[in-house]
């Protein structure tokens, strides 16, 4: 007698019942394992979990819910997502009026190569017309964009990475670190000895990569731009 399918239920009823009470380390562990049955069951128990967090602001738990709903081939998946979050797991807020929802879509694919060349192409919108020509930001326009704005763009790449990337990520390595952009580029993946990371062939651009590897749209404009990026007064303004 095969008991498989019996078996696969239970199993993806107890980690149902793990993901309501573990901690989010632990949650985001049950969430892969779900995401690693390929049972529609599994599908349901991610929909019930968002559905509880729907009016929450963002986790991370809530964040790979979200990305293995909105990776999988489920009509009822794709449904439900439009239905009760059809616009992500993060508000989409600007004081300029960008349209973010590009950005978190690549996220929410894990597409981090294309998400990383949408973030430098957002942020030039933010700051005008000449930043759009010219494909890049001076360092001195990064004080242009507003904290709304930023925070934005972060929280997309933190909720969507696990925590992994994001500009306060960076910052947070660079101030452990003391401010010392020698050992920071290492630390991040940035440079290997006297050498640089070569764009875009030699970056990780999956979740393997070190903490703080992305978003690099900064990496080639030098240290003056990634210093106003990690000093900029989002990091020290509470998101609205």
């Amino acid at each position: 007698m095969n008991n498989s399918a019996p078996d696969a239920s239970l199993n993806i009823a107890a980690l149902g019942s793990q993901l309501k009470t573990a901690p989010e380390k632990t949650q985001l562990q049950v969430l892969q394992k779900l995401a690693d049955t390929s049972e529609e069951a599994s599908l349901q128990v991610l929909m019930q979990f968002l559905s509880e967090r729907n009016s929450a602001p963002p986790t991370l738990a809530a964040a790979k819910a979200y990305q293995i709903l909105y990776q999988s081939k489920s009509p009822q998946a794709a449904e439900f997502l439009k239905t009760y979050f059809p616009n992500g797991i993060v508000p989409l807020r600007s004081q300029r009026g960008i349209d973010y929802a590009p950005l978190q879509q690549l996220l929410a694919a894990q597409n981090f190569l294309e998400a990383d060349r949408m973030t430098l192409q957002k942020l030039c919108e933010v700051v005008g017309p000449q930043a759009m020509q010219r494909k890049w930001l001076y360092f001195t326009e990064v004080d242009y964009i507003p904290v709304t704005d930023l925070q934005t763009v972060n929280t997309l790449w933190v909720v969507h990475s696990e925590g992994k990337f994001g500009f306060s990520v960076q910052r947070e390595i660079w101030l452990s670190l003391g401010k010392n952009w020698d050992k920071l580029w290492p630390k991040i993946g940035w440079k290997k000895g006297n050498n640089w990371t070569r764009y875009p062939q030699e970056f990780t651009w999956n979740l393997t990569a070190p903490r703080g590897h992305l978003p690099l749209s900064n990496q080639l404009r030098g240290v003056r731009m990634m210093e106003r990026l990690l000093l900029h007064p989002a990091w020290e303004t509470p998101a609205s």
